[in-house]
């Protein structure tokens, strides 16, 4: 019996464009919407941009121009490199719509008349210099609870802790590199203890979540009283005003899962459906496909507010874990933080839908996208599996169409529509790797046939038309049956086959009937091999982006209703270090580049007693070669403080010899005479680097 599905993927931010990363979940969700829709359920697939919050503000700001064109700029963008990688949306929608308040400002009405809002004065992080409060992604620092430096301000991403900005050791403001001070402003919140109960219940029933998650939330949230949610912001703020509470402004987190609603409710207009058939009915399934790193809002909180609200609550939050390259860390120093532009500038989408595929599982785990396992398993699998099933008959039967009656295969075509049963299960669970293991083990019994049968041998024997024509009836069918399985993760594939056979592909039940007596099209190219040269030319573009890419510029006049200064205010430094330290003279880049300065480690650090400023440092510069250097930064730094630190070398300086020994360079540090900050290369670098 069909199906009604209402399945999303998270609203990707406003503020960025799309990398392979992201694609992880839209690809994941894309395969899923097109396997239901194969099978002939009524499945819906909605997303939208997630535009409000703080960041936007600060970008529009920064480059003299309206939240709301930053916003449209960036949603044409995600819509382009979507449909490009095709992935399909029903509705592609925006948290910044008429739909969307409206929504929101009814569920809010739910929560209050349910009373689990309360109000109370909330000390926050405030930039001081950029002149506005601090979201949690505006602020950097040390875990307060394992030690871990450098974590946002809203969790740690080492322990999984999550805490307040305020909570954070030694804080720093992204915005501005100042130090935040705490001010209090008025603050709504959701008493989720409250929904305690029903939460605990739903996310413990082994129906709606993955096991992995449903324990991790009973370890780390349920077991004790949940913490009431901080649902608003305090203007300036870029967002919805809360009309019962003027001057605040619902938080990004309250309006963005809304908007799945949103977007659904624009669809139900343009088509003339009803809203509630989705969103309010039994008979509909609601699926959501995240990240991990989100699991908190979409598996408490989102759900508390539907059954608030008197929603539906989701049938299955599908997570997934994230992407690594190469087993580490998307990089852009390395040239794998891949845009999804600069990624189709180069290479087919195909190939990483499939890869993806390959590697996505019903689990929470990591995927690792190895590029010499993503080059061979293309040309493998896709190449010199599937496609050459076609490449290797189709040419030979242009003229005489397949046979009229399906010919003895030897089971082949039997068993593979025997197996369809099993890939169709392993794809609505969403072990998607499983299905491409069961794909290709048919591609792998299919390929034998046509080389034992060689229909480029038969067509040189006149004798032979029947047979070939027969072999090659076999081969195709055998080709379409792998198509139509693998039409949910290629789809141009698929629109291929259709073509070629002159049989649309709409039906995942056509894999279990061979095609026979129709004409076949002259065969045109359909896949061809990944070349090394791409892919690392895909490395090499990603690298020019990196360092191409530049703060936006600063506007001279402030956005409209939001900050009392200017952009350039908020940025402004003073310039007293430039007043006891003027520009030196100008030097050419021949000057220039006569000082090799040189990423390198600190290996050991001890104290000089018998001097008042200096610390000796052992410094790594790879490869076994090392340099000993006398900084003096014993003021400002412990020796314990500094092993295992990066640092810049002056690596090329005249050795010289101190009465403490010989200094063979000089680490690069800002500063006066007061003060010593040891410039830090980012992630990325690597002792022995030179910087350019």
């Amino acid at each position: 019996m069909p199906r009604r599905i209402l399945v999303t993927a998270a609203l990707p931010y406003a503020n960025g464009h799309i990398h392979i990363g992201h694609l992880v979940e839209y690809i994941q969700t894309d395969i899923w919407v097109r396997f239901q829709k194969l099978r002939g359920h009524d499945c819906r697939y909605f997303c939208a941009d997630d535009t409000h919050g703080t960041a936007i503000m600060i970008r529009a700001r920064a480059e003299g121009r309206s939240e709301e064109a930053v916003i449209a700029d960036m949603q044409a963008a995600h819509e382009r490199d979507f449909a490009d990688f095709q992935i399909e949306f029903d509705n592609y929608g925006s948290t910044h719509s008429a739909e969307n308040r409206a929504l929101c400002g009814e569920i809010w009405d739910k929560i209050r008349a349910a009373g689990l809002v309360k109000e109370a004065n909330v000390e926050q992080l405030f930039d001081p210099e950029a002149g506005t409060f601090l979201a949690d992604r505006f602020v950097r620092g040390t875990c307060p609870k394992c030690g871990a430096t450098d974590q946002p301000g809203d969790n740690c991403s080492s322990c999984g802790h999550h805490y307040s900005p305020v909570d954070l050791v030694d804080p720093v403001s992204k915005l501005s590199g100042a130090t935040p001070v705490v001010k209090s402003s008025l603050h709504l919140f959701i008493e989720l203890e409250q929904l305690h109960g029903f939460l605990a219940e739903w996310t413990q029933s082994g129906e709606h979540l993955q096991p992995e998650i449903a324990n991790y939330l009973q370890g780390h949230f349920l077991g004790d009283p949940l913490r009431d949610w901080d649902i608003s912001r305090p203007a300036p703020y870029f967002g919805f005003e809360i009309p019962d509470s003027p001057g605040n402004y619902w938080y990004v987190w309250f309006d963005a899962p809304i908007g799945y609603m949103a977007s659904t409710r624009q669809w139900c207009d343009r088509t003339g459906a009803n809203f509630d058939d989705w969103w309010k009915s039994d008979d509909c399934e609601i699926h959501h496909f995240i990240g991990k790193d989100i699991t908190y809002f979409h598996t408490l909180f989102w759900p508390g507010m539907l059954k608030t609200a008197g929603y539906s609550l989701p049938t299955k939050v599908h997570i997934h874990g994230f992407l690594t390259v190469d087993g580490e860390k998307m990089s852009k120093s390395k040239g794998t933080f891949v845009a999804a532009r600069t990624y189709l500038n180069r290479l087919d989408p195909s190939y990483l839908r499939y890869f993806y595929a390959a590697k996505l599982s019903s689990r929470v785990d990591d995927l690792d996208l190895s590029l010499k396992e993503f080059e061979a398993k293309v040309n493998t699998d896709l190449v010199g599996k599937v496609v050459n099933l076609a490449s290797r008959s189709a040419k030979f039967v242009e003229k005489t169409g397949l046979s009229a009656k399906y010919p003895d295969d030897g089971g082949l075509f039997a068993h593979a529509a025997a197996q369809g049963a099993e890939i169709a299960a392993a794809y609505e669970a969403c072990d998607y790797s499983r299905a491409m293991r069961l794909i290709m083990a048919l591609a792998d019994r299919a390929n034998p046939f046509v080389e034992e049968n060689k229909p480029w041998e038969l067509r040189k024997d006149a004798d032979q038309t029947q047979r070939l024509q027969d072999v090659c009836t076999i081969a195709l069918n055998l080709f379409r049956q792998l198509a139509i399985y693998l039409a949910p993760v290629l789809p141009k594939l698929a629109a291929q086959t259709g073509e070629l056979l002159h049989d649309e592909i709409t039906s995942w039940d056509q894999a279990a009937a061979p095609l026979v007596g129709t004409p076949v099209a002259k065969f045109k190219h359909m896949l061809k091999r990944i070349e090394e040269k791409d892919l690392y030319a895909m490395i090499d573009d990603s690298k020019e982006d990196a360092a191409a890419a530049t703060p936006a510029p600063a506007s001279e006049a402030p956005a409209s209703g939001a900050m009392d200064v200017t952009i350039t205010d908020a940025y402004a430094d003073g310039g007293e270090p430039l007043a006891e330290e003027p520009l030196a003279e100008e030097c050419t880049i021949d000057d220039f580049v006569k000082v090799d300065l040189r990423v390198a480690r600190v290996v050991e650090a001890s104290e000089v007693p018998e001097a008042n400023k200096l610390l000796r440092l052992r410094l790594s510069l790879g490869g076994g070669v090392y340099r000993q250097v006398f900084a003096g930064i014993k003021k400002f730094y412990k020796p314990e403080d500094l092993v295992g630190r990066l640092v810049v070398c002056v690596a090329n300086l005249k050795p010289r010899q101190m009465k403490f020994g010989l200094s063979e360079g000089m680490v690069v540090a800002a500063g006066g005479k007061d003060a010593a900050y040891l410039l830090t290369p980012d992630e990325g670098a690597k002792p022995g680097d030179r910087l350019h």
